[in-house]
Parts: C-alpha cells; sequence; structure tokens
C-alpha cells in the first residue's frame, strides 16, 4: 500500500511470521560471514600495523638528509631525506575552463542541484510473529559534487537528475622538480592546503557558449543557472582552488635524479612528504601517529562486523519469541547483549593471536606478565583469606 504526498511517498508491507523466520534463518549464513571476515580483518591489521610501525622504524634509523641542490648518484637505492623549493616545467591548467595558475595541484570542485532520495522506516510487531513495516521516501533538492542515480529511486518519476556535464579533478603540473630531484605524482596527490582560485568573467562567458545556458560569477563561483538564490535541478557550481609552489620535505628512495617507495625489510615501502622544511624524525613521528590512528580505526570497523555478525546468528531466537510481541523485544535485547558480549570476548582474543602470530616475543612476555600478575594476585588473595579463618576461630 502507498499514500503519495508532496514530495513524498509511504509504502506499508507486512511480513508474516513464517516468512521473518526463513530471513532469519538465512541471516545466520550471512552472519556467519560477517563473523569470520572480521576475525580475518582483525588478524591482518594486527600484522599490518606492525609490518608497517618496524619499517618506520627502519626507515628513521637509516634515513639521511642531503642537499636538493643536486644529486649524488652514490645514494641511489637509498632512504634519503630532502627539503626545498618546489618548481614546475611550466602552469597547471585546466583546458576545459582556459585557467592556468603557476603552482603545483590545480583542484575543479563541482557540484550540481539534484534530487536526493531520503529513506526512515518504523517497524511495527504484530500478535503472532508478523511485521509491520512502515517505509517513507522523501525527496529532496541538494547540492552534491557526486552524481545521484536518480533510477534507482522509489519513485522516478518528477525526480529525474541530469547527467553531469562536468565533474570534480584534481590536476598536476608537468615536470615538478623539488631541487634537482624530480617528484612523481604519486608523491604530489593530495599535498599541500589548496586556496581558492576566483573564477573571471571571461571563463563565464565561454561556458555560457558551450553549456547554452546563463553562467554568472557569484562571489568568485561560477554558477550555471538562472538565480543563485533560488536553484533549480541541474543548475551547477564550479569552483578552483590551487596548491601553490612552496617548501616541501621528502623522505623516499632515491631513484636517479627522482624519487621512489623504499622497501624495508619488513616488506612495507616508505614514501612520504610534507609541506614546509620537516625534520625526517617528525616526519617519521607523524607517520608513525596515522599508523596508530588507522589500526584502530580498522579495529573498530572490525569489531562493528562482529557484533553485526553475532546479532544475525542470534536473531532467529528473538523472531521465533516475537510470537507474542513484547516476549520478542525481550529476547531481542537479550540477543544483542550477547552478541556485544561475545565481541568484546572474542575481538581482543583475535588480535593478541595476531601480536602473538606476527610477534611472538611480545606476544609471549605479555602473556607471561598477565598470568604472572594474575597469580600473584590470587595468591595474594588467598593468603589474605588464610589469615583471616585463624582470627575468626580465636574469636
Amino acid at each position: 500500500m502507498e499514500e503519495r504526498g508532496v514530495d513524498q511517498i509511504t509504502e506499508v508491507t507486512n511480513t508474516s511470521w513464517f516468512a521473518r523466520l526463513g530471513q532469519a534463518i538465512v541471516g545466520v549464513l550471512i552472519g556467519l560471514m560477517f563473523v569470520v571476515v572480521s576475525i580475518g580483518v582483525l588478524f591482518w591489521n594486527e600484522g599490518r600495523a606492525i609490518r608497517t610501525a618496524q619499517g618506520l622504524a627502519e626507515g628513521a634509523g637509516i634515513v639521511r638528509s642531503v642537499s636538493a641542490d643536486s644529486v649524488d648518484r652514490s645514494n641511489d637505492g637509498r632512504l634519503i631525506h630532502v627539503a626545498g623549493m618546489l618548481s614546475t616545467a611550466g602552469p597547471v591548467s585546466d583546458p576545459d575552463f582556459g585557467l592556468k595558475v603557476q603552482g603545483v595541484r590545480l583542484v575543479r570542485h563541482v557540484e550540481v542541484f539534484q534530487w536526493k532520495e531520503e529513506t526512515h522506516s518504523e517497524t511495527r510487531a504484530k500478535f503472532g510473529g508478523g511485521e509491520e513495516r512502515t517505509t517513507t521516501y522523501k525527496y529532496v533538492r541538494t547540492w552534491s559534487d557526486k552524481p545521484i542515480d536518480s533510477d534507482r529511486f522509489k519513485e522516478p518519476r518528477g525526480h529525474t537528475n541530469p547527467v553531469m556535464t562536468y565533474q570534480s579533478r584534481d590536476l598536476l603540473a608537468a615536470g615538478t622538480r623539488l631541487g634537482a630531484f624530480a617528484v612523481p605524482d604519486s608523491l604530489l596527490r593530495g599535498f599541500g592546503e589548496a586556496k581558492r582560485v576566483a573564477a573571471t568573467e571571461v571563463q563565464a562567458n565561454a561556458l555560457q557558449i558551450r553549456v547554452n545556458k546563463p553562467v554568472a560569477v557569484n562571489d568568485g563561483v561560477l554558477y550555471v543557472g538562472r538565480d543563485p538564490s533560488q536553484p533549480a535541478i541541474g543548475d551547477m557550481r564550479i569552483s578552483f582552488a590551487e596548491v601553490p609552489l612552496q617548501t616541501a620535505s621528502v623522505v623516499a628512495a632515491q631513484a636517479g635524479s627522482g624519487f621512489a617507495p623504499f622497501s624495508t625489510h619488513t616488506g612495507t615501502t616508505v614514501e612520504l612528504i610534507a609541506a614546509g622544511t620537516v625534520p625526517p624524525k617528525v616526519m617519521f613521528q607523524h607517520a608513525q601517529e596515522e599508523n596508530v590512528t588507522m589500526t584502530w580505526v580498522l579495529r573498530l570497523i572490525g569489531m562493528i562486523f562482529m557484533l553485526i555478525g553475532f546479532n544475525l546468528v542470534l536473531r532467529p531466537l528473538a523472531v521465533a519469541g516475537s510470537v507474542i510481541p513484547l516476549l520478542g523485544d525481550v529476547i531481542g535485547a537479550g540477543t544483542f547483549l550477547v552478541a556485544l558480549v561475545c565481541t568484546t570476548a572474542i575481538a581482543p582474543i583475535v588480535i593478541a593471536f595476531g601480536w602473538l602470530w606476527y610477534r611472538p616475543l611480545v606476544g609471549v612476555g605479555v602473556l607471561v606478565v598477565g598470568a604472572a600478575a594474575t597469580w600473584g594476585l590470587s595468591k595474594l588473595l588467598h593468603t589474605r583469606a588464610a589469615a583471616k579463618k585463624p582470627a575468626r576461630l580465636a574469636a
């Protein structure tokens, strides 16, 4: 059943208890797959973190700082640190808009005013284990720098999005060098802080001819459409930013007169770049901090996957008990707590086994210290309990 309103559709669906139970049983297999994947992610992540940390520590111990003015061929293949002023073979340009800047990178950011589908669902349990789900599909207009596929909407009619004529791009200058060293594109992508470049009337006039629509410069941004204060579906905002020529610091392997990733004994690579004159010690410290952050992010993702997996595995119990709605809610809350307990118990064990596998000496050491502390604490508690018994008997 569907109810239609202004840019909104409400759909009500009913699912029987048998259908829900069948879906829950299928969900068990999916849940088991989630648990297996999460265990793999957690175990792999510990190895990745350890190898990366060891590789960075290795690099920090052997890196040598060299002058950017000339290339010493005796350093070929070695890990070097170079700081100096960036230069390019010429301006970086955006041929679509005839824009040229004397910088390292030119960033074009394109947004299109589009339809977006927002979904909100509410579920109501019915006596006998059935379920009624009310889903509301709401259609709003929004600016987006990614194309939104309106063909996937519940109601595409009246909510058709246009094709994005232009999309965002990140353009690099050719022949970028750091002193005498050639800098590869892999190091420059994402480098530096982009500063806004104002669009001009010349660009607006040229674009208007190509798109056959009104184009104006609004606060330094190209606006394709009639009225920036009242955007219509299909209107565009196009802005530009550049990363200017500046001082940079690089830690990488010297490869001829350029840079390449440095391979460590742990199988990882070292290739770092930072804006400004940054000592190698600080660059490695920042890289280690990023590694720690990434490790915890992946741990959290792995634990969430595991929690979802255990919850799916236990879901048939909640569905089976939902013949009486209140009982189903109680069992559902209980299964979630069990899934949470399983996750908090198993995830740390997987992480610990990761350490044992990749760094057995450290892992064994941690286990020995933990076992010794546990034994000492239990011994202390036992001694205190034994000392209190004669006192009570004497009384």
